[in-house]
This record gives C-alpha cells, sequence and structure tokens, in this order.
C-alpha cells in the first residue's frame, strides 16, 4: 500500500468521490472482505462486493488474499493507498493554467500555481512507481506572523531578492530543470475570522 496515490484518469476521479465508494476506501485501509466490510457500513453484502470490484477496476482496490469459505473463495482486498489525490489532469480542459495571467499578489494564481504543482508533482510520482525509481523532492513549510501589513510587504520583498539571488547563483544552461515555487497566504484557523477582500501587501 502507498502512503499517498495520485489519480490522473478522470474515470478513476469520478470513481473515488462516489461517496459510498469514498467511505469503502476509507475503511479499506485495513485489508476486510466484502462480508465485513458490509458489516462494518451497514450495507448489502452484494452492494458492497459491487463497489469494491468497480474500485479494483480502476486500480484503487488491491487483491491481498483468497482463502476458501466453504463453496465459496473469499476474496480478502484493501485500499491501494491511504490516501488519495486527485491530479488537476483528471479534468485537463478545464484545469487552471497560471501562464493565462500570471499575477504574484493574487489567490487565484497561486492557486493555478498550486494546481500545477500538484499535476506535476503526481505525475513525477506516478512515473516514478512505474519505473521503480526514487524521485528527488523537498518542501518546506512554515508559519509566519506579522505585525502589520507593512511588515508583510518588506517580508516579501526581501523574501523575492533571496530567491531571485539564489537563482542567478545556481541556475546553469545544462542539467535537469527544477520547478521552485513559493508561496505566502493567511494560515486556516478554526476560530479564523471569514476571509477579508483580497488587500494589497
Amino acid at each position: 500500500m502507498q502512503d499517498v496515490a495520485v489519480i490522473e484518469d478522470a474515470a478513476a476521479a469520478e470513481v473515488s468521490l462516489d461517496p459510498i465508494r469514498a467511505r469503502i476506501l476509507a475503511e479499506l485501509a485495513e485489508p476486510h472482505t466484502a462480508t465485513t466490510l458490509a458489516a462494518r457500513l451497514g450495507l448489502a453484502r452484494q452492494k458492497v462486493n459491487y463497489h469494491v470490484k468497480t474500485l479494483e477496476q480502476h486500480g484503487l482496490v488491491e487483491l491481498v488474499d483468497e482463502r476458501r469459505k466453504g463453496n465459496m473463495t473469499e476474496r480478502v482486498v484493501r485500499a491501494s493507498a491511504a490516501a488519495y489525490v486527485i491530479s488537476p489532469a483528471a479534468l485537463a480542459a478545464v484545469a487552471p493554467d497560471p501562464a493565462r495571467s500570471p499575477d504574484r499578489l493574487s489567490s487565484r494564481w497561486l492557486l493555478a500555481l498550486a494546481a500545477r504543482l500538484v499535476r506535476e508533482t503526481g505525475a513525477l510520482v506516478n512515473g516514478a512507481a512505474r519505473a521503480k525509481k526514487p524521485l528527488a523532492t523537498f518542501g518546506l513549510d512554515a508559519e509566519v506572523r506579522f505585525a502589520k501589513p507593512a511588515d508583510r510587504a518588506a517580508f516579501l520583498a526581501e523574501l523575492t531578492d533571496a530567491v531571485t539571488e539564489l537563482v542567478s547563483k545556481y541556475h546553469a544552461e545544462t542539467g535537469r530543470p527544477h520547478r521552485l515555487i513559493v508561496a505566502v497566504h493567511p494560515t486556516i484557523t478554526e476560530d479564523a475570522d471569514p476571509p477579508a477582500k483580497e488587500q494589497q501587501p
């Protein structure tokens, strides 16, 4: 079982978004038969078996074991991953394009960048899995509080200068290109106020 699987196929994405199938995937973090799964979900075994087979056809569920039980063969299955991410590639025709309206201060442009990050990283993850090769990536996550808007503006200016300097220092004409994305956005908390109208820093 993978930690996270990336769904790039539109049909697989549609299958995974069905509420019953999503519940089944959650339960199948641990191996189950259709019978034990039906008991946990309070559904008919035939209905569960139908949904499990559909999920299996799209690679979201995998066979763990088969065992005889009387005149029947009981199949033990589990989810192919502990968690799933649906790539924007599954909606390629309407996926956001950050090249369409680049604006570093726009939250929607940031969202388009994030969508491209998921799409590209997902393709790399799936490609590396098929090739059975490691994938070199790096992520950095931090939280910073600004006392006033002017501090946020100063931080963004310094951050831009620092990143620009690093890119200029290490960028080469040859070698494999790497994508670098830096994002700054308000943190969501349970007691947070409703998002205010987007303001320029």
